[in-house]
């Protein structure tokens, strides 16, 4: 058993990769289509990194774990000292086989022997071929589309096709499973009786996935690498990281955090809904508690830092076995259930990741009671903000009705802050995600509307920019030394402060 060398013919090549090989004769005696040629220019592409033989990743794998068994026998040891043994024999045992295929005649290089070392990592840890997903930085989002079927995409908007996954569905269900299991007292599960997934995994990393109900067992990873993230970060102060909104913006937004406004982020799927709630909970005092509540648990880095160190995170847990007279599987605990508990927990701001269902109610109710409140909704459209909580709130029982869901957001909400993706990379260009709009929630006008005022809109090139000032939360803001007269002259203007021009493929307008 051998590292199998990346093959240099271009009809062996993963779909997306690329070949400076000649082209391939006519097929059938007749000539290829052209393929036109793009005038974007493209980056190199790094080189292929070596396969690995699984099979030998399996046994190794095999006999690490019953060497740490045997230390562990009859000792006493901490998490980390585990953890300690366990990377020594890795390394230990991914030597002895480097040493061993060299005295065969098979030298092995230094970076095939750091992938097997990973390799071997992860299969103990049960995530198998998905570790080396989770380590790659230069990935945004995967789709497992089958075992052997892996779509990636890049920060920058570049899309490629990666090794299968696992040899077969049947492990690649495995891997998913063993996931699952990592979740440990949020019990998620992928069964036969449980057939979706939702989850984060050890990287902060979302996982999505489902199998049985469709044709093949498919999976979505999308991955967060700014789980630490400030206002000033969003500015344009990072280079790793898009410039989503303005100094102008920041300052209200850092303002509007500091006056306790009830703020709801809304945005398309992928947006950056999640990194735009991260900077502002990073506005938040490092000693002032507050609950967090999430359907899985994304929003916080791994280890909380000084900057989240009085936060309570709650987490909604899934039911299994026999419904009850309610209708809801034994044991299930619900957003909607969590956050009558996070009042009682002597707390001024309650976060909800993401209201999708009739949470939205219990979430509104405790808005009129909070201060600093957020959440994340999904919502095509800026103006669908308002008919979107309506239609989630409807969810919540017949008691409801349209009119009193919209009287209940009025009271509620303060802002509507709306994140916009420009998608281009079907055009050579990249994906752009920005702020723009932030409404001011007025209350509820004639015929029972939700009114609101924009105070930011979009500029000549669709980011934010000043259109009107603030007229219900004027004074809160005031009462914390942000004077929204200050915007005056911008508005008048037409333009913002952005730092850098957006860099389109699309004209405008």
């Amino acid at each position: 058993m051998r590292f199998e060398p990346v093959s240099s013919d271009p009809r062996r090549q993963p779909p997306g990769a690329t070949s400076t090989a000649p082209p391939l004769p006519p097929a059938n005696g007749r000539p290829h289509p052209a393929v036109p040629v793009p005038v974007v220019a493209v980056a190199p592409e790094p080189p292929p990194r070596p396969r690995v033989d699984f099979q030998v990743v399996r046994e190794l794998r095999r006999e690490l774990s019953e060497r740490l068994t045997r230390w562990q026998r009859g000792r006493e040891f901490s998490v980390d000292e585990e953890d300690t043994e366990r990377a020594r024999l890795a390394v230990q045992l991914v030597a002895e086989y480097a040493d061993s295929v060299r005295r065969a005649g098979t030298p092995m290089a230094a970076g095939e022997e750091r992938l097997l070392l990973d390799q071997v990592t992860a299969e103990l840890a049960g995530l198998g071929r998905l570790q080396t997903l989770l380590v790659d930085d230069t990935i945004e989002e995967v789709h497992i589309l089958g075992c052997d079927q892996v779509r990636i995409t890049r920060h920058g908007g570049g899309v490629d096709w990666a090794e299968p996954i696992a040899d077969s569905d049947d492990e690649l269900v495995e891997i998913l499973q063993a996931a699952a299991r990592r979740a440990g007292s949020t019990e998620r599960s992928l069964s036969t009786s449980k057939p979706t997934l939702d989850l984060q995994l050890p990287d902060g990393s979302r996982l999505a996935a489902v199998f049985l109900v469709s044709h093949r067992p498919y999976a979505v990873i999308r991955k967060h690498n700014t789980l630490d993230v400030t206002l000033d970060d969003l500015a344009g102060t990072r280079g790793d990281l898009d410039e989503m909104v303005d100094p102008l913006l920041r300052d209200f937004l850092r303002a509007s955090m500091r006056a306790g406004l009830n703020i709801m982020v809304a945005g398309l799927a992928g947006a950056g809904k999640t990194t735009v709630i991260r900077a502002l909970m990073s506005e938040i005092p490092p000693d002032e508690p507050y609950v967090l509540l999430e359907e899985s648990r994304e929003l916080l880095p791994a280890r909380r830092t000084e900057r989240h160190r009085a936060v309570m995170s709650f987490e909604a847990r899934e039911g299994h076995g026999e419904r009850g007279p309610d209708g809801r599987p034994a044991g299930e605990v619900s957003i909607a259930d969590l956050i009558p508990v996070s009042l009682r927990m002597g707390v001024l701001r309650i976060i909800v990741g993401e209201v999708r269902s009739r949470e939205i109610v219990p979430m509104l109710q405790a808005m009129t009671t909070s201060r600093g409140s957020m959440c994340t909704i999904h919502a095509r459209t800026p103006g669908g903000v308002s008919e979107r909580i309506i239609e989630l709130a409807l969810a919540h029982g017949r008691e409801m009705t349209v009119d009193q869901a919209r009287r209940m957001a009025g009271n509620a909400l303060d802002l509507i802050v709306y994140v916009t993706v420009e998608d281009e990379t079907g055009i050579g260009g990249r994906k752009h995600r920005f702020v723009s709009h932030v409404e001011e929630v007025i209350g509820v006008g004639e015929a029972s509307r939700i009114t609101t005022t924009k105070v930011f809109g979009p500029g000549p090139d669709g980011r934010a920019v000043p259109r009107h000032l603030p007229e219900r939360v004027r004074d809160q803001l005031l009462r914390v030394g942000y004077d929204a007269r200050l915007l005056s002259r911008w508005i008048e203007a037409g333009q913002g402060a952005w730092r850098r021009p957006k860099q389109t493929r699309l004209g405008r307008r």
